[in-house]
């Protein structure tokens, strides 16, 4: 797998709310050929694209997700709490992500959310069996802190491409490594550690950073051979990502 430079973190999150589907298009829009973000199951079973183990940061609905059904969280707004502009975006079933990705021919790193109380063989089997129906496989990577989602990940595909998301990497990460076959793993930058990013080079494995909002303080990592950064606005890297409007400043519409 080819994985880019970098990664619009839960998509566009700096200029759109985060993990929903203007945040997507606003990825795309910039020029950005991947975005990562998160799924988890509601108590019903469905799949949706959030991060919180509960809906009271990101919407203007209290509660968590696991009591939620699909009718609950339909008329919840998830876009005002960012701004005014995106009052009446939707929480974004994780079908409604897929579709989006794919019609813009984007690549997504789906990670697997587990928090609390939530079961993570039943979200990789959701999950990823629904984005591999969708997707292509050279534009598919699915990431999680939780071993046992990946390890359902990796029952369901031997050619599914994962990636080890730690927030430190720890000194077990090779005898992971050794049971996922990941092709990446992915590290907090600012707990990044050069013995063990050079143990991941030496096992020809990618290494992607997130959340990196900081190039200057960043730059040296560039050199020490990190190959991807997952970024909130992959513009504070590269001018040609800055996200393009129509002419009176609002957002395309989908």
């Amino acid at each position: 797998m080819q994985l880019p430079r970098y990664i619009a973190h839960r998509g566009l999150s700096k200029h759109a709310p985060e993990n929903t589907l203007a945040a997507i298009q606003a990825a795309a829009d910039a020029g950005c050929e991947w975005v990562e973000l998160d799924v988890q199951c509601l108590g019903d079973g469905t799949a949706v694209i959030w991060h919180d183990a509960d809906v009271d940061r990101c919407s203007d609905g209290q509660g968590a997700l696991i009591d939620m059904t699909r009718d609950q969280i339909r008329p919840l707004d998830v876009g005002s709490w960012f701004s005014p502009a995106f009052r009446g975006e939707r929480m974004a079933l994780l079908d409604e992500a897929l579709s989006l990705v794919s019609a813009l021919e984007m690549g997504l790193n789906l990670e697997l959310k587990v928090n609390p109380g939530h079961d993570p063989v039943a979200l990789a089997n959701v999950a990823v069996h629904r984005a591999r129906q969708v997707l292509p496989l050279d534009r598919l990577l699915v990431s999680s802190f939780d071993m046992t989602a990946l390890e359902s990940a990796r029952a369901q595909d031997e050619a599914l491409a994962l990636g080890l998301l730690y927030e430190a990497v720890p000194r077990r990460w090779a005898s992971d490594a050794e049971r996922l076959r990941p092709v990446s793993v992915h590290a907090d930058w600012t707990r990044l550690d050069q013995e063990r990013l050079i143990e991941i080079q030496s096992a020809e494995l990618a290494m992607l950073c997130y959340t990196v909002n900081d190039p200057e303080r960043f730059a040296s990592w560039w050199d020490h051979g990190v190959n991807g950064v997952i970024t909130d606005d992959p513009a504070l890297f590269d001018a040609r990502y800055q996200r393009r409007t129509r002419g009176d400043g609002s957002r395309k519409p989908r």
